[in-house]
């Protein structure tokens, strides 16, 4: 016999088995708030399959004397643990489970497929923000209205409790297992003309709406109509229509014989119409708004609601429900962030306006634009379309995340610092960035129209009712910016009169296609860093790379190679084009399918050439690419290993670049870059075994002497490249090549963000500096500088002569 609760049915004492989700709208169903109808599946009813599959003490992994003892700092560990836990749930039979209660329950809610909503709390301790805490934790299931899909869907909703995310939220917040009650709430989904949510905070309230359900919303694939509106007047502060390119449908089960019915019930649509309007009527929205304001006499003045709007029979009178309402404790801002400590900033444009600060971080890349903000707390979870002219706010941005930068104005991430691969790719791209703004995906809301200050580290707040009278021009741009656009170096070297000649080479670190128009025609020698696996993302469309040869695709992945390489090599001839081979670390590419599982250590991990030797086979790829290149005319292209260890790595690809057959182009170079320490000791060997130029990266150099991990913003104050011992193994590997007459070029990002280091590497003899577009006008006048000053010293000695 199941243990189901009708909505309507549930008590007080009830609260334990039904979880809190459901409680809380039986309450409002109990003073008659239009709450969609619903069935509980009774934590009672979990707790009971879980005995009848003979191994409830392993579930409970964070007990010491489990056979399953779960280290949460063993990824790997972790991954295992919960894939075991959640084949087992998903294999077992259902035999206590009663099929004619669900049917009967299915039959009353008559809807064509249903949602199944986790709904949880812990022992017998009341916490009301339980729930609102754990959004998003435990994923909701989809199915059609029918008992078999009901059941599997259930058990799959009951292993959301064992996702590896899971169980290391339940152990750091030390939350014993065995104390949570997950129930599950069955509703039924019917297609929405619109769908969204309500947070009410005090006397506020912000309102999102989007066309068609709400998964949408959810999972960040649109842009939502938003609403600032006061509780108690009910007035409308400020209103911003969003940009809602997807609608969430229920598929019609009437034309679909059940034999045949897809496993997905929803279908989703494009909306292609740029004259978007608001999802809501305004009946509509003043209903929401009452509805609002009268819930919070029942669930206190901090609030979240979901809901739906059903078209009826009747379409002037549509039905609203509530499907989901939770008490919850707004995010405040911390204590960095006070009201009476917080900095103001003028807004261009606005005639005396003053703006507030919400948060600040490490200035990433230069220049300032006002925007709304796309809100993606998730960093695996990268959207599936981006509007153009939108801010990205984000916890981290892997490389795999490109492809939404094009299209973005402007980006702030909670994590990383300035040699973060977000970062570099704002400053190639020529886009303002932020990062390790710590707070920044809580404290902006999505939609929210910001300044991001680039210059400053630092976002604000733009007053009510900026932007009211320009929605259209919001939807589809930003409003304003003053960045430095990768062609602002072009405007500026190519036009001044008269550049002093100089003799160390000044290079560009590229990437992207879409800057080569801008910096090909500039006065520069080349580039000295073409980072192959951000040049290649887009052409690996969310799939691993090897995932491309395994599915037998390598002829089509070998031609996109040889594209992206030949153009930038064609744009830059005669002059030399480094491409640095590539480096794939594990964490970084997590949502790209066929991707390994990230490593415990990735950035001492499988990376560099030891990878290639472990597996040659997408090095020996590349070295197909790079001689088809050649084949096709282009001389310059130049081969540049990443993060060599070891002399007998250096051989392993030195002996397959020479089966390749690339060292028959007499102008090819084989090149590493200087990254491990070991090169400080091994570099003359590495010259013996035919090395023929050595690039020094300060990022990893930096790090791996100093015990620095680049990638942890709370270690940025230790991350010093101008620190002594940075500095002299710089001087020593120079030192080196001269000795061993090979040239030593530098690519890091030091030079450009220490302009000052640009005198010593002068004085020290390096051969070429490569640094990205935006740096490259004050890095050519710092070369120049440094070079009068180096001619003068010798010109002194000599007349002292």
């Amino acid at each position: 016999m199941t243990d189901l609760y009708g909505l309507d049915q549930i008590q007080s004492s009830d609260r334990w088995l039904v979880g809190d989700k459901a409680f809380y709208l039986s309450t409002l169903m109990r003073h008659e708030y239009p709450v969609i109808p619903g069935y509980v599946v009774s934590a009672g009813t979990f707790r009971y399959f879980l005995e009848t599959i003979n191994w409830l003490e392993p579930l409970f992994a964070d007990l010491p004397d489990s056979s399953l003892y779960l280290d949460i700092n063993n990824p790997r560990q972790l991954q295992g643990i919960a894939q075991q836990i959640r084949q087992a749930i998903a294999g077992a039979a259902l035999s206590h489970l009663s099929w004619f209660d669900l049917a009967e329950a299915l039959d009353r809610l008559k809807a064509p497929a249903v949602i199944l909503r986790p709904s949880i709390n812990v022992g017998t301790t009341v916490d009301p923000t339980l729930s609102a805490r754990t959004a998003g934790l435990l994923e909701a299931q989809v199915c059609w209205a029918q008992p078999e899909m009901l059941m599997t869907h259930l058990k799959l909703v009951w292993a959301e409790l064992f996702r590896a995310k899971s169980l290391f939220y339940w152990q750091r917040s030390r939350i014993q297992i065995q104390q949570i009650n997950l129930a599950v709430l069955i509703q039924p989904l019917y297609s929405a003309s619109a769908a969204g949510k309500m947070e009410i905070d005090g006397e506020g309230m912000t309102l999102q709406s989007t066309y068609g359900l709400g998964m949408a919303l959810v999972r960040g694939e649109v842009i939502p109509d938003r609403y600032q509106i006061s509780i108690l007047d009910s007035a409308i502060e400020s209103q911003q229509i969003g940009v809602k390119t997807q609608i969430y449908r229920v598929m019609d089960s009437a034309t679909i014989a059940p034999a045949k019915m897809p496993g997905n019930c929803l279908k989703v649509d494009s909306v292609t119409d740029p004259d978007q309007t608001y999802a809501l009527t305004q009946d509509q929205l003043d209903t929401l708004i009452h509805l609002a304001q009268t819930a919070r006499t029942q669930l206190g003045d901090s609030l979240m609601m979901e809901w739906l709007v059903q078209p009826s029979a009747d379409p002037n009178q549509p039905q609203v429900w509530i499907t989901q309402a939770n008490p919850w404790s707004p995010i405040r801002p911390t204590a960095n962030f006070q009201a009476t400590q917080v900095s103001k900033v003028a807004i261009p444009g606005l005639a005396n306006s003053r703006s507030e600060r919400l948060v600040a971080g490490v200035a990433g890349s230069r220049g300032r634009v006002i925007a709304p903000a796309v809100v993606i707390p998730d960093p695996n979870q990268a959207p599936t379309q981006l509007p153009p002219g939108r801010i990205i706010v984000a916890s981290n941005l892997s490389p795999d995340w490109l492809p939404y930068l094009h299209t973005a104005v402007g980006i702030i991430s909670e994590q990383g610092g300035l040699t973060s691969h977000g970062a570099i790719l704002a400053r190639e791209l020529g886009i303002p960035a932020i990062v390790d703004a710590t707070g920044a995906t809580r404290l902006i809301r999505l939609g929210e129209l910001i300044l991001l200050d680039g210059d400053r580290g630092e976002v604000y707040k733009t007053p009510n009712g900026f932007g009211k009278n320009t929605s259209s021009q919001i939807m589809n741009f930003h409003l304003w910016r003053q960045s430095p656009q990768p062609n602002a170096a072009q405007s500026t070297l190519l036009n001044k009169p008269s550049l002093p000649p100089i003799a160390t080479q000044l290079l560009v670190s590229l990437s992207q296609l879409s800057t080569l128009e801008a910096i090909k025609c500039l006065p520069i020698d080349g580039v000295g860093l073409l980072r192959s696996e951000l040049m290649l993302i887009d052409g690996f469309e969310q799939r691993h790379p090897k995932r491309w040869l395994e599915t037998g695709k390598r002829a089509e992945l070998l031609q996109r190679m040889v594209d992206n390489i030949r153009q930038f090599a064609q744009a830059f001839a005669p002059r030399p084009v480094r491409y640095r081979s590539l480096d794939l670390r594990s964490n970084e590419f997590l949502s790209w399918e066929g991707s390994p599982p990230a490593e415990q250590n990735p950035m001492l991990g499988l990376r560099g050439t030891f990878s290639y030797q472990v597996d040659p086979v997408l090095f020996d790829l590349e070295l197909e690419a790079l001689r088809q290149v050649q084949q096709l005319g282009c001389s310059n292209v130049q081969l540049m290993l990443p993060f060599v260890r070891t002399v007998e790595e250096f051989v392993f690809c030195r002996q397959r670049i020479e089966a390749a057959g690339l060292f028959e182009v007499p102008q090819f170079q084989l090149w590493i870059m200087a990254e491990v320490p070991s090169v400080l000791f091994l570099l003359p060997d590495y010259v013996k075994e035919g090395v023929q130029g050595v690039a020094i990266g300060t990022n990893d150099l930096t790090q791996l002497l100093l015990g620095v991990d680049r990638d942890q913003s709370m270690m940025a104050t230790g991350f010093d490249q101008q620190h002594p011992a940075v500095m002299d193994a710089i001087a020593q590997i120079i030192r080196m090549a001269q000795q061993a007459g090979i040239p030593c070029s530098i690519c890091g990002e030091a030079p450009a963000r220490y302009p000052k280091m640009i005198a010593s590497l002068v004085h020290w003899g390096v051969t070429s500096i490569s640094v990205n577009p935006d740096a490259l006008e004050q890095t050519y006048e710092a070369i120049a500088q440094a070079e009068k000053q180096v001619s003068s010293k010798v010109s002194q000695a000599s007349n002292v002569r």
